[in-house]
């Protein structure tokens, strides 16, 4: 796969957004000091140290919404059965683009939003709906939304160019989308040909498309079969550690990204991987595990990323690129949402005006409509020190902060 080793100095010509400051209170404010009370009776949370606090008000007008995130243009970006929603940080509705079977957003430097759907394609005399991914510009300006070009399988995967549509392909979905410091789209796939004898690719894969829309490769190493540290089984989503705020220096240039495998029908001891690039001068790109996260350092923390069996179903991953550096995962059949450090530990680190030694878990959920509770959570991104939560089965995004990021 040709290497992007160059650098993106972004003019900035972009929409110059007001800023949103959210309205928390202070500690002392009575609700404020109810949501603490509430928290602090969770066994996820440890008492008056930290954890997270949900901000209101909650944003509980959407129809199983399934996919959240705050873009480079600091837009929110709400994915669910009206389509994308754009909304300013305040929760006003800026507009709603209609897509076919929309259920996952990204954007890229560049501010040009990527939306996962279907597409009507019309094959001999037959109509299908197909995978799609939807590139959009003006996404959220004054101006119209223009879509510019629009991924399809299988036609857009190099590796099909001489293979003919077959009817599994009527199986395969797109589920996941990253984008990388220079651009380059990465595009999660699922599905049920998986030959490793075959020319063409697997469906169970991430593809990587140039800005311009061009399919320049695939994450060549992963096991599309068989449950492993680097396995691409029923992949529900991707993140890389390129992410919003936009900024001209200190990207991560990383080729490296996180996977989720939501595979219900196998028992899968590590559902959430870190994929490294490996370059090698002989053998070219490939993609392997990250064998670092299997140090489970107990003295550190209590939990951990890479724990057997951690997870049951993640539905959605992302990657804080900020000093913090927190990985999330939300699992729809937990009911949770899940906060590590790049190092997979799990919690955060302790206050120093505390007894705690170990990071302090601030993980939480467990299925209900309270503002700790999920049901069915799809989505979650971060920004600005803000975790955002799609909660499908309950109708709304939630967004929570850190109880020592208030004050």
């Amino acid at each position: 796969m040709k290497r992007y080793g160059f650098h993106i100095f972004l003019c900035l010509q972009m929409l110059l957004l007001q800023s949103c400051a959210f309205i928390f209170g202070t500690k002392q404010d009575e609700t404020v000091e109810e949501i603490f009370k509430e928290g602090a009776i969770d066994p996820n949370l440890v008492p008056d140290a930290v954890g997270y606090v949900p901000i209101l008000p909650v944003w509980n007008f959407f129809s199983n919404p399934v996919d959240v995130y705050v873009g480079y243009d600091e837009m929110v970006y709400v994915v669910d059965d009206n389509g994308l929603n754009i909304l300013d940080q305040k929760g006003q509705l800026h507009r709603t683009i209609k897509i076919p079977g929309a259920k996952e957003v990204i954007q890229d430097r560049r501010i040009h939003t990527y939306v996962i759907g279907k597409a009507k394609v019309k094959i001999g005399s037959q109509d299908y709906d197909l995978p799609a991914v939807y590139h959009i510009i003006n996404a959220a300006s004054n101006m119209e939304p223009v879509f510019v070009d629009t991924i399809i399988h299988p036609f857009s995967d190099v590796s099909r160019r001489n293979i003919s549509f077959r009817n599994e392909d009527l199986q395969v979905e797109f589920t996941g989308l990253a984008t990388r410091h220079d651009n380059v789209l990465y595009v999660s796939r699922r599905g049920p040909r998986n030959d490793p004898a075959s020319t063409a690719r697997p469906d169970n894969t991430v593809l990587f498309f140039s800005p311009e829309g061009e399919n320049i490769g695939y994450a060549l190493g992963l096991n599309p079969s068989t449950p492993t540290l680097k396995s691409a089984l029923d992949i529900s989503s991707i993140a890389t550690f390129s992410t919003p705020p936009q900024r001209i220096f200190g990207v991560s240039e990383s080729h490296d990204f996180l996977l989720a495998q939501a595979d219900q029908t196998r028992n899968i001891e590590f559902r959430v991987l870190w994929i490294k690039e490996n370059a090698d001068p002989d053998q070219g790109v490939s993609y392997t595990e990250n064998t670092a996260l299997l140090n489970r350092d107990t003295a550190r923390a209590e939990r951990f990323l890479y724990d057997s069996y951690r997870f049951k179903n993640p539905q959605d991953v992302f990657a804080a690129t900020d000093a913090a550096g927190f990985i999330f995962v939300v699992d729809a059949t937990l009911d949770s949402l899940y906060q590590f450090t790049s190092q997979g530990f799990e919690g955060v680190n302790p206050p120093a005006n505390t007894r705690f030694r170990k990071n302090i878990r601030v993980s939480f959920g467990g299925r209900g409509n309270g503002p700790f509770q999920f049901n069915q959570p799809s989505g979650v991104c971060y920004f600005n020190r803000t975790v955002y939560v799609a909660d499908k089965g309950n109708n709304r995004v939630m967004r929570y902060r850190l109880s020592t990021d208030i004050e």
